[in-house]
C-alpha cells in the first residue's frame, strides 16, 4: 500500500511538473486569425513562416497585448533606480511568426540598428517592453517598444554588448 501511494504521488508530481514546464512560453498568437486593426507597432520579416501582410508579419497594440505579458524588474543605464518593464517575451513574438533564423536585425524609429542573437531571447527571457512602472511607453520615453534584458537576474550581462542590444523605439525586426 505504501508503494502504491508513493507511485501515485510520484505520478502526480510528474504530471504537475510537465504541465508547469509546458505552460512556459508555448503560447503563440495565431496571426492567420488576427487582423491588424490599429496602427502597426512592430513589423517582423525575413525567415518567418507566418505573415499577415504581403511581405511581413505586422503587429498592432491589441495583438501584442494578446500575448502573455512578462515583467522584468531591474536597473538600467537609462532609468533612475529599479524600474518595472512589462511586455511580451521576444520568444513569443518569434513563435507567432514561426521564425527560423538565428539572428535578429532590430531597427529603431531613428534608424539605429543592432543584431540580437535569437539565443539571447531564449536564454535570458528578453521582452519587448511596452510599459514602464505600469505606464505605456510613449515614443518620447523610448517607446512604444523597448527591448529589455533582465539585468538584475543576470548581473554578468551588465556589459556594453548587452546594453547596446536594448534598442528602444523598436519598429521592425528582420529574422536572419
Amino acid at each position: 500500500m505504501n508503494k502504491l501511494f508513493s507511485l501515485n504521488l510520484l505520478h502526480r508530481l510528474f504530471v504537475a511538473a510537465f504541465l508547469v514546464a509546458s505552460a512556459g512560453s508555448v503560447y503563440a498568437l495565431d496571426l492567420s486569425k488576427t487582423k491588424v486593426v490599429g496602427p502597426v507597432v512592430l513589423k517582423v520579416n525575413g525567415k518567418i513562416g507566418v505573415k499577415n501582410s504581403a511581405d511581413a508579419a505586422e503587429f498592432d497594440d491589441a495583438m501584442l497585448d494578446a500575448l502573455p505579458q512578462k515583467t522584468i524588474v531591474t536597473e538600467t543605464p537609462w532609468t533612475k533606480g529599479v524600474v518595472k518593464f512589462t511586455g511580451p517575451l521576444l520568444t513569443d513574438v518569434l513563435a507567432a511568426v514561426n521564425a527560423t533564423g538565428t539572428n535578429l536585425r532590430a531597427n529603431a524609429l531613428n534608424d539605429y540598428k543592432v543584431n540580437i542573437p535569437v539565443e539571447d531571447a531564449k536564454k535570458y527571457g528578453v521582452i519587448l517592453a511596452r510599459q514602464i512602472d505600469g505606464k505605456p511607453l510613449a515614443v518620447r520615453d523610448k517607446g512604444p517598444l523597448f527591448v529589455m534584458y533582465p539585468f538584475a537576474q543576470f548581473p554578468e550581462i551588465k556589459t556594453s554588448v548587452y546594453f547596446s542590444r536594448c534598442i528602444w523605439q523598436l519598429q521592425s525586426i528582420s529574422v536572419e
